[in-house]
């Protein structure tokens, strides 16, 4: 993240990913030649989460191998969990394993942490990101708390992310999800944030299905079901959807998938 007045030259890339708009962010990723190896290296990171996010993750087995940076490693190993089910155990080893050295980055953790919470590990996941302080790893953290009941620790846990930058895209998105979680009166200030991250910067499948959510929160379930459709659009044109067809397209986290 660029500070002092810098340029934060993958801010479209890393603001494009958080809000789930994963072509876009592929695409900034594959025209932009950033300043400095480290900026590559963290550019490629996201381009190939996105894929991930997407679903490609032949792309990803494909373009990553053995000799790409030590940081980009990881995606390469969150690709391999969704691709093949029959390795999942043998990853889980070796993140348990992993897990033991102190030499771990962000990166590393963040995908642990996710594979964790996909198998619903919760306490493993929390293992792995109470060794960052990185606002994606708290962010996490605050879907973790969600997910167990666990509203009093997520509070807190957003409380930090505020202190550290509460404009942050994460932080916003973060204080929706919690907001969705104690329900009541919250409910519409969640809509609002969606709302005013899509008109900041464009309407995504997340966003749209966060706001349709809020509305079913609050009872408003004509409006929820037209926002679940818009979100259904974005995946698949209306012309090509049955009209017997219905789909439920759920509101999950961006980067965690």
């Amino acid at each position: 993240m660029a500070g002092g007045g810098e340029v934060d030259e993958l801010f479209e890339i890393r603001n494009s990913f958080f809000i789930g708009n994963y072509q876009f962010c592929i695409n900034e990723a594959q025209k932009l030649h950033p300043s400095s190896r480290e900026l590559t290296i963290e550019k490629d990171v996201y381009m190939y989460r996105a894929y991930t996010a997407q679903g490609k993750h032949r792309v990803v087995l494909d373009e990553v191998s053995s000799v790409s940076p030590t940081e980009v490693q990881p995606v390469r190993m969150l690709a391999d969990y969704h691709q093949n089910p029959s390795k999942r155990d043998v990853i889980l080893k070796s993140i348990e394993k992993k897990l033991n050295s102190s030499d771990l980055n962000d990166y590393d953790l963040l995908v642990e942490a996710s594979i964790y919470f996909n198998e619903q590990n919760y306490e493993s996941a929390l293992r792995c990101l109470h060794q960052s302080e990185s606002l994606e790893c708290s962010s996490l953290q605050v879907q973790i708390y969600l997910a167990m009941d666990r509203v009093d620790l997520a509070k807190k846990e957003l409380k930090r992310m505020q202190d550290q930058d509460d404009d942050a895209t994460l932080t916003q998105l973060a204080l929706a999800w919690f907001n969705l979680a104690v329900d009541g009166e919250k409910s519409l200030d969640a809509y609002y944030i969606f709302q005013e991250l899509s008109d900041k910067y464009t309407p995504t499948v997340m966003l749209l299905n966060g706001q349709a959510i809020a509305y079913m929160h609050m009872g408003k379930f004509e409006e929820a079901e037209s926002m679940h459709q818009d979100a259904l659009d974005k995946l698949i044109p209306r012309a090509l959807v049955p009209r017997y067809h219905k789909t439920v397209v759920t509101c999950t986290s961006s980067f965690y998938p």
